[in-house]
């Protein structure tokens, strides 16, 4: 990294986003014509500097276009979701070129974020249709301001997506991606403003018969782009876990690689590659700048608790016959049972060598910290045996099912948000309190979990709608709907249970308003709010602080994931 990027970047972003930060853009004036090279962290500071730009418009053979979410850990426009691919030809003689530098510079990119061979997509294969010249804050340090070159191509690839670079990718069809951006903010969706502007713009005339486009030969000036949507909601907590992931990524990576057998190796570090925003194992650290002095011992306090996190991920894909999780394979299908039963068993035993040997880490918080997470681990495995054994069960009490969550989810939230109380040296009482604060945030996070899977849709969720009805899971809705007379819920009880494979949206939406009439989905509401009160009362207990009020935004977050 050079030293002027260092002095502008510290270490307070990703290492590997940081890194790219010193490439050269091509920086250009308002017809799009070169003018020399800029890096690229000074071409997106404050109020940047125009440089060039490309779009990717990736369809397949059905007409679906690809589109992604962006990482947690992007320097600019983190977890909002974009076209295929977006980025900056570099200041070199092959992507200068005019006609084909942008489209190179595509290319480079597809691979490098979605592992999209250049054998699949060839130059002569994208269609420039036309330019854009936009300018859009991604929050008060950062800003994008470029002529977008818009690139459409229609091909079948393969895909293995960089999880540094982004978090989730789909298929969508015109009417879905109308769909998610009409709901967003409010649906808890961010979109790219350059995304939005596209799809409002250019997108219409390329779902047809792509053979027919052309370049419209413009730059469309089209001036400053509305970034609300991106700004509201996370804000300040995603730029927090942005802040802290590396550094917890880190821990991860060096205790990962304690295991000399590659084989096991491979399969312990398997679901870290999935990405994922690292909640749990940055939960520490926030509690502790709240209630005390944060300091590295709680980079390796998470390191160790998100490693067990994934541990009880193994074993729970293994219990429950999950073919994937987070868009991967399952480390079971990856590998094999044995294999996968196995890296979990090592990644428990390892979670407890990261503590142990934290220089951070006092040999009396050690002993505390090792009740604590048995505890935990003991609770969570309770609570996943109640889950199981509910399926056997007639009759599932609301009693049963809030102390099953408890275990099962909350226990980790709890284990979490004392451990790092505790060891930010605050007092017994703000040890408790933040405790209790994590049990509250857990209820409510499950809760909220169960009422998303029902009034949710499978394109936001990345599985099928009501999936845990078709499952037959008592949840508080389910537990609720099926106290209620038998008549007035037909179509939920035909569902429920039934496992069904079919596409079930139109019904799915039937057995949802059942569950609305019927007062279900807000019975399951107003428990959640109860906890998600509960949780702001804690915090009431502790000082106000700007640490204090990332916890309350974290809180509130329970509530943004449902609309």
């Amino acid at each position: 990294m050079g030293e002027d990027t260092a002095a502008i970047l510290g270490d307070a972003y990703d290492s590997s986003q940081t890194s790219m930060m010193d490439e050269e853009c091509i920086l250009i004036d308002e017809d799009d014509n070169p003018l020399g090279p800029g890096s690229k962290v000074l071409c997106h500071l404050g109020e940047g500097r125009l440089h060039r730009a490309f779009s990717v418009l990736l369809f397949n053979s059905e007409g679906r276009l690809l589109i992604q979410k962006r990482a947690g850990s992007k320097i600019t426009f983190p977890g909002v979701w974009a076209n295929t691919c977006c980025s900056h030809p570099l200041h070199t003689p092959e992507e200068l070129e005019d006609g084909v530098g942008v489209k190179r510079a595509a290319i480079r990119k597809l691979e490098q974020e979605l592992g999209i061979s250049p054998e699949q997509v060839a130059v002569e294969d994208f269609q420039l249709i036309s330019r854009m010249h936009y300018q859009a804050s991604a929050d008060e340090r950062w800003v994008e301001h470029e002529i977008d070159h818009v690139l459409v191509i229609r091909t079948d690839v393969d895909i293995d997506i960089n999880p540094n670079e982004i978090e989730e990718i789909r298929w969508v069809t015109a009417g879905e991606l109308a769909d998610m951006i009409a709901g967003a903010p409010d649906n808890g969706t961010l979109i790219a403003p350059w995304f939005v502007e596209i799809a409002d713009r250019f997108l219409p005339s390329c779902w047809g018969n792509q053979d027919d486009l052309t370049d419209d030969g413009l730059i469309h000036h089209v001036g400053l782009l509305n970034s609300a949507a991106v700004a509201s909601g996370e804000g300040a907590l995603l730029e927090a876990l942005v802040v802290h992931r590396d550094r917890v990524e880190q821990a991860i990576d060096e205790a990962l690689t304690k295991t000399m057998h590659d084989r096991l190796r491979s399969a312990m570090q398997h679901l870290f590659k999935g990405g994922g925003k690292r909640l749990r194992a940055i939960l520490p650290w926030l509690v502790a700048d709240a209630a005390g002095e944060a300091h590295q011992g709680l980079y390796d306090l998470g390191a160790a608790i998100e490693i067990i996190h994934n541990f009880t991920l193994v074993h729970d894909d293994i219990m429950d016959n999950d073919a994937l999780r987070r868009g991967r394979p399952a480390v079971h299908v990856e590998f094999d049972n044995p294999t996968a039963i196995n890296a979990g068993d090592a990644m428990l035993a390892l979670s407890f060598e990261v503590l142990s040997e934290s220089e951070a880490i006092s040999d009396d918080h050690f002993r505390r910290l090792v009740q604590i997470i048995g505890s935990m681990v003991r609770l969570v495995s309770e609570g996943q045996q109640m889950d199981m054994d509910f399926e056997n069960q007639d009759d599932v009490s609301e009693d049963a099912y809030m102390r099953m969550i408890a275990g099962k989810t909350a226990a980790m939230f709890q284990a979490c948000s004392e451990c790092g109380a505790m060891l930010s040296g605050a007092d017994n009482e703000t040890v408790m309190t933040m405790a209790e604060w994590g049990v509250q945030l857990g209820l409510c996070f499950q809760l909220m979990d169960d009422l998303i899977d029902v009034t949710g849709d499978s394109e936001t969720l990345g599985k099928p709608a009501g999936s845990d009805i078709l499952e037959g899971k008592r949840t508080l809705i389910a537990i609720h709907a099926l106290q209620q007379d038998l008549d007035t819920l037909p179509v939920f009880h035909e569902l429920y249970g039934s496992y069904s494979d079919e596409d079930n949206d139109a019904r799915m939406k039937q057995a949802l308003a059942e569950l609305r009439a019927a007062g279900s989905i807000d019975h399951a509401l107003a428990r959640a709010m109860h906890h998600h009160s509960r949780a702001h009362e804690l915090l009431n207990r502790i000082p106000v602080s700007e640490a204090r009020d990332l916890l309350r935004e974290l809180t509130d977050w329970q509530l943004v994931r449902i609309s």
